[in-house]
């Protein structure tokens, strides 16, 4: 199997791991974000274009940082999306940045909607892994809890790198 496509197939799982971690609990593990960016960085360095991708990802955590700091993500948030800009070319990052905050828009229109559709939970907490993430889900829902934005920032990652360049 080629390098580049061990490298996409790494990331793809690590990127798909730090969604379903953010829906679960709501945190991104410095330890995949960190995975996504080695894989990028070396994708990045056997295109020849290392440089210029760390000038896009620096540029993005700046500006993802200012949107922490104006309560507009989480920290996981910050890395995950500077991560990803490594693991697209330097020019489709304004793409990448567009695709996650449309996939964004999309999550909390649905969040939205759902609002009047999902009960509070009741009863006994379940045992269940996936039963207690889904009444957790449910109680953000209801209580206008913040959105797994580790989602769409796959989602628009995703979309990214499936575009032809």
């Amino acid at each position: 199997m080629p390098t580049d496509t061990l490298l996409a197939l790494a990331a793809g799982m690590a990127l798909l791991a730090a969604a379903l971690h953010d829906v679960a609990a709501r945190t991104i593990p410095n330890r995949l974000c960190l995975g996504i960016a080695l894989a990028g960085l070396l994708g990045q360095a056997l295109e020849g274009r290392l440089p210029w991708a760390l000038a896009a990802a620096l540029l993005v955590f700046l500006l993802a940082l200012l949107a922490w700091r104006l309560g507009g993500l989480g920290g996981g948030d910050v890395k995950l999306l500077a991560a990803c800009a490594l693991l697209v070319p330097p020019g489709a990052v304004p793409g990448l940045v567009l695709a996650t905050a449309l996939a964004g828009g999309v999550l909390a229109l649905g969040m939205l909607g759902l609002r009047p559709l999902v009960p509070l939970p009741a009863g006994p907490r379940p045992t269940g892994l996936l039963a207690r993430v889904l009444r957790a889900e449910a109680w953000r829902i209801r209580r206008r809890g913040p959105l797994p934005y580790g989602v769409a920032i796959a989602l628009g990652t995703f979309f990214t790198l499936i575009q032809p360049q």
